[in-house]
């Protein structure tokens, strides 16, 4: 099935790759209808085996001026969060006596949702869908047919996943490429529940003296939406409540322009926005279950790409390295462009 996909036209890509994640069918454990993976049936790294060696010293060569920029959002208790998801850092001093020359020491206690927030990397055992199963069960199904009895194995999820942690991810030392669509909408931010269209991929690819097949096998492309000038007004850049105070929803790719990446083999997906994926008050087919289940391709989500936008530095080295959190479903993470 995943084969298939690549080799169908662009019209009907839409609709396979739609199916893939609407299954009917019964399935095993063995196969179904995203899985196994093009990677090996045991695989859990996703589209990160597309950083390959090679690709790293490509990459590698990009940079001209050393000039770098932060791509992600300092971590802060005002950050807006996806419903509600705690955030709590408590610096602690330890001080035995205040004599002159006697040592202090500053720790700090955090708890909150670690691998949930902010600038946050989405590893492969976010997001699964049900399906029924031969035998009549249902189970809920993650990339390469990874059950959820399998990562929650008999602990419950306590102590982490025991499959498809971020730990499996492997770094992404890529090339990254920008794709700045407000830019070529000429408008500070992309309207609340707009969805990015080809058409809308493919203009702002003009813009910057690019094109479709500029974007190459695990690339890491990350989608200027506009989006971060809401950082500081959560109300209405969180999409949890939608139709709340400002929250109108939040502009983001569709199934469309997911098929397309797909059709990439990119290594990874980001933007300025809370899910990546166009958010509204009409739910719509998600571009996480498209890119996670079939092609274990991993979301980059609340970024700031504003500095990136305005020096239109459109291509250059990506460095994204997911803290290796054992278990953990995602990560928070420090993305850096160099260019």
């Amino acid at each position: 099935m995943i084969d298939s996909l690549r080799v169908l036209g662009a019209g009907t890509l839409v609709l396979a790759a739609m199916a893939v994640v609407q299954p009917s069918a019964a399935q095993t454990r063995e196969r179904g209808p995203w899985w196994p993976s093009v990677h090996g049936p045991e695989d859990q790294a996703g589209a990160s085996n597309y950083v390959t060696p090679a690709k790293i010293l490509a990459a590698l060569t990009i940079p001209k001026t050393g000039q770098t920029y932060e791509l992600g959002h300092p971590y802060e208790t005002s950050m807006p969060q996806y419903g509600s998801r705690p955030y709590f850092l408590n610096v602690l001093t330890r001080a035995a006596t205040h004599a002159p020359g006697d040592p202090i020491v500053h720790t700090e206690y955090f708890t909150g949702y670690i691998g949930q927030m902010g600038t946050q990397f989405d590893a492969l055992s976010h997001q699964g869908r049900h399906v029924r199963m031969t035998d009549g069960s249902v189970e809920a199904v993650f990339y390469n047919g990874f059950t959820d009895t399998e990562l929650m194995g008999p602990t419950h999820g306590l102590g982490g996943v025991a499959a498809l942690g971020v730990e499996r991810m492997k770094p992404f030392i890529t090339r990254g490429v920008l794709i700045d669509i407000a830019g070529f909408k000429q408008v500070p931010a992309l309207p609340p529940a707009y969805e990015v269209t080809m058409a809308d991929v493919r203009g702002a690819l003009a813009r910057q003296h690019m094109n479709e097949t500029s974007i190459a096998q695990g690339d890491a492309v990350l989608f200027n939406y506009g989006w971060a000038v809401n950082w500081t007004n959560p109300s209405k850049y969180n999409d949890s409540f939608i139709g709340t105070g400002e929250n109108q929803g939040s502009p983001g790719i569709g199934v469309e322009v997911a098929n397309w990446l797909i059709e990439r083999n990119v290594g990874l997906v980001g933007g300025d926005s809370c899910c990546v994926e166009v958010r509204g008050p009409v739910p719509k087919e998600s571009v996480h279950h498209l890119l996670f289940l079939s092609h274990g391709i991993p979301l980059l989500e609340n970024l700031d790409l504003g500095e990136l936008a305005r020096d239109e530095a459109n291509e250059f080295l990506f460095l994204g390295l997911p803290e290796r959190i054992r278990g953990a479903t995602g990560s928070l993470i420090r993305p850096i462009a160099v260019r």
